[in-house]
């Protein structure tokens, strides 16, 4: 099984078993878990914007009052 050795300073160590004494996970569990985590982040992510962007126009015939399509920066509201 692959496998990856990553350096910390020592106060990036200090927090990081400081959170993984917090969920109760050893330190190698904890950073495996990150990784993981925001690798379903990502694709969760990338899923919500494909599905907006597929109901876009749907959304905006059946509420019209809402921020238009032209108002809005690459599918999101302009601030």
């Amino acid at each position: 099984m692959p496998s990856l050795n990553v350096s910390f300073s020592e106060e990036e160590m200090e927090g990081v078993r400081a959170a993984a004494a917090a969920e109760g996970k050893s330190l190698k569990q904890y950073v495996h878990d990150l990784g993981v985590r925001e690798m379903h982040r990502k694709q969760f992510v990338a899923g919500a914007i494909t599905w907006a962007d597929r109901l876009r126009s749907e959304f905006d015939e059946a509420f019209p009052e809402e921020i238009p399509p032209s108002r809005r920066i690459d599918g999101a509201a302009a601030a």
